[in-house]
């Protein structure tokens, strides 16, 4: 191998090496407790929902999250619970929906807009439709007559 070769791939080895050692390990899907204003028996089962998810009984914590969001509809992070727990079941279809809601309830809330668990259906603002462009529209000035220069 010539030195020249080798000199490359050293340098491209410690530069991979540095690249996987700076890169932050990805953010954990962990379901949220409730922020106030919140009754304390709702609490709870976002609680008991919590401690579900965690231990993997996603049905459990569904019915639990789906309680916390009958009982707390403005609630960002009962929506975003429900959502965590409807994707780990693989319904990502529904899951959209309660993420979109979570963020649109808790607008900057850092927390729920960075979650990768969101961050994967693209950002809240990209489904509110495009304004459609005038297909008639020029940014020509008008001449005299109309008619093309």
């Amino acid at each position: 191998m010539k030195t020249g070769t080798r000199v490359t791939s050293v340098v491209l080895a410690i530069v991979a090496m540095a690249a996987v050692a700076c890169s932050s390990p990805p953010k954990p899907r962990v379901p949220l407790a409730l922020k106030p204003p919140v009754s304390q028996q709702v609490s709870q089962v976002n609680l008991q929902g919590i401690q579900d998810y965690q231990n993997r009984r996603f049905d459990q914590a569904k019915e639990h999250f789906q309680q916390v969001v009958g009982a707390a509809p403005t609630s960002a992070e009962g929506h975003y619970n429900l959502g965590l727990t409807l994707l780990a079941l693989g319904d990502s279809a529904r899951a959209r929906e309660h993420f979109i809601e979570a963020a649109n309830l808790a607008p900057g809330d850092k927390v729920i807009w960075d979650s990768p668990a969101l961050r994967q259906y693209g950002t809240p603002d990209s489904t509110i439709p495009k304004k459609q462009i005038d297909q008639n529209y020029s940014n020509q000035r008008p001449t005299f007559g109309g008619g093309p220069r």
